[in-house]
């Protein structure tokens, strides 16, 4: 049996939104990655949990992260482009797929006017990483700027006017992005999870720091277990069926990866979890110690009922800058900003980047 520290630890990060599996799309045509050749083969049919729309032109890609990961993902133009344009990368939630609530932002916002690529992160999706189902503070922070690398050279692009959008998890990775690449001159996190904190310290900061250690020592031991197998166990999932007794929010996720309005066979959050000892680096790494160096802009969103509320409400206590807001939606809980329309501020998201990237 796991012991219990192991299982918390997976539970939270199963309820930062779980995690991404091994591509199983079938044979399709991949297009050549930035920094070298790949064997990788993506889907070319639409796949997504979204309508395909009619405003944009979509096509498939594959750069490469500094760390050698090629990272597959779609591109989107307005079919009206013209000249350079401002371009945005997008990720997120924390183990989702780019065929679910990224692709989603990202296609939104090129039929208003912006190129915008949606990804997956190493390890996940259709992008590559021999181990799969793992995260990484550090390699996930690096995904956006790889992200940032293909925009940057892209001929229908602006290099000057390249801003993030961070979904879930991969807000407070953005937020680190952000602190570090000074090509990012906008962000935008939305329902934002701080992955490193949250693995760490428990929803609410309820960890001790005795219940900490435990949680360490229960995952080094999973560790000699997984060295001694040759195999990584796996922490725990969404559960096939509810009981009606688990918290609103993890209904509101089941409701989400496990319909069909946001299963996808690729994402683990829909299918099985991440590996166990995926929380270890997360909860020795804090992903915002820098955020209040952030010059840029920043637009953090959030729902008035999601339990992930506080996050967002303080990470921006960490910015410092007249250029960074923070948006509550009236009503919205924590998964509502992954799909519903009516939640989703686009019309404000739209306002922010043509304020910050706007041409000069």
């Amino acid at each position: 049996m796991i012991p219990r520290p192991t299982l918390l630890a997976g539970l939270l990060v199963l309820c930062s939104c779980l995690a991404a599996h091994p591509a199983l799309a079938a044979p399709g045509t991949a297009s050549p990655a930035t920094t070298q050749e790949t064997d990788m083969q993506l889907e070319t049919s639409w796949d997504k949990t979204f309508p395909k729309s009619d405003k944009v032109r979509h096509s498939k890609v594959i750069f490469t992260n500094r760390y050698g990961v090629p990272l597959a993902a779609d591109l989107y133009v307005p079919l009206d482009a013209r000249g350079k344009l401002p371009a945005l990368a997008v990720s997120g939630p924390f183990g989702a797929v780019k065929e679910q609530v990224s692709g989603r932002y990202a296609q939104t916002m090129a039929e208003r006017g912006f190129l915008a690529l949606a990804f997956d992160p190493s390890f996940t999706g259709e992008s590559g990483g021999g181990t799969r189902d793992v995260a990484s503070p550090d390699i996930n922070t690096e995904d956006f700027s790889a992200a940032v690398d293909f925009l940057s050279i892209q001929d229908n692009v602006d290099p000057e006017r390249i801003g993030i959008i961070g979904i879930c998890g991969f807000g407070g990775m953005g937020l680190n992005a952000a602190a570090m690449d000074t090509r990012i001159k906008a962000t935008v996190a939305s329902t934002m999870y701080d992955m490193s904190r949250v693995t760490a310290n428990g929803y609410f900061d309820s960890m001790t720091p005795e219940a900490r250690y435990q949680a360490r020592m229960a995952l080094n031991a999973q560790r000699t277990q997984d060295a001694a197998s040759g195999t990584f166990a796996m922490g725990p999932g969404l559960p096939d069926k509810l009981s009606g007794e688990e918290p609103q929010f993890v209904q509101d996720y089941y409701n989400f990866y496990k319909s069909e309005r946001g299963f996808h066979p690729r994402s683990v959050n829909s299918t099985t979890g991440w590996k166990t000892t995926s929380a270890l680096s997360f909860m020795n790494m804090p992903l915002l110690s820098y955020a209040g160096e952030i010059r840029s802009a920043v637009l953090l969103i959030h729902g008035e009922k999601a339990h992930s509320r506080y996050f967002s409400e303080d990470a921006f206590k960490k910015l410092t800058g007249d250029n960074k807001e923070l948006l509550i939606v009236p009503g919205a809980s924590h998964t509502d900003l992954y799909d519903n329309p009516d939640a989703i501020p686009f019309d404000r998201i739209e306002a922010f980047f043509r304020k910050y990237l706007a041409a000069r």
